[in-house]
């Protein structure tokens, strides 16, 4: 039986390099695989990309992009071994649903990956609705400078200060965002 995955973690755990690990090990077994990442992060340019250089074509979503239509045609066509997609706190609530219907009634393996919580601790939508409906949930550990495990993105300027307000997203690297246990970033909002 399929299922709906869902693999979250702090900024900078390793989501988009064992997205790509698992795509490369269905692959090499003949298996075909179709992955999907947010237009939102313009940075991607159709690719899922790794921050240790590892990257692959991408289809892009957005939020009206009907997945469940678009990834039922392919499926029709050519039978999917399993759909990953990258950026997943991106989904809206519609499209998480649509990806558990595929897992339901198409038989195909749905593995999602994202980040939980935004730089105010607070669920984005599509991280909300996955951590409600998925089949399992896996926490990939991110590092803290203390060495303590990270679940918390923290915001920056551009000299490194923490910001407290604004959009929920914001596209950045580790230029716009540091990954921290609970503990420092508190204490850097605080600071």
């Amino acid at each position: 039986m399929a299922k709906l995955y869902f693999y979250y973690a702090s900024m900078n755990a390793g989501k988009s390099s064992t997205l790509l690990q698992a795509d490369f090990n269905y692959r090499e077994r003949g298996m075909r695989t179709q992955l999907w990442t947010a237009q939102l992060d313009t940075r991607s340019e159709r690719m899922v990309r790794s921050r240790i250089g590892l990257e692959a074509d991408a289809r892009l979503y957005r939020p009206d992009t009907d997945l469940w239509l678009e990834i039922a045609r392919a499926h029709r066509e050519k039978p999917l071994d399993c759909v990953l997609v990258d950026e997943a706190q991106f989904l809206t609530r519609e499209q998480v649903w649509q990806l558990a219907r595929l897992a339901d009634e198409a038989g195909i393996p749905i593995i999602c990956y994202g980040l939980r919580t935004d730089f105010q601790g607070e669920l984005f939508p599509g991280s909300a609705a996955l951590l409600g409906i998925a089949d399992k949930l896996v926490e990939l550990k991110g590092v803290c400078h203390c060495g303590r495990k990270a679940t918390m993105n923290l915001r920056v300027d551009g000299e490194g200060r923490a910001v407290r307000a604004g959009e929920q997203t914001e596209i950045g690297g580790n230029d716009r965002y540091v990954a921290l246990c609970r503990k420092h970033f508190v204490a850097a909002l605080a600071g």
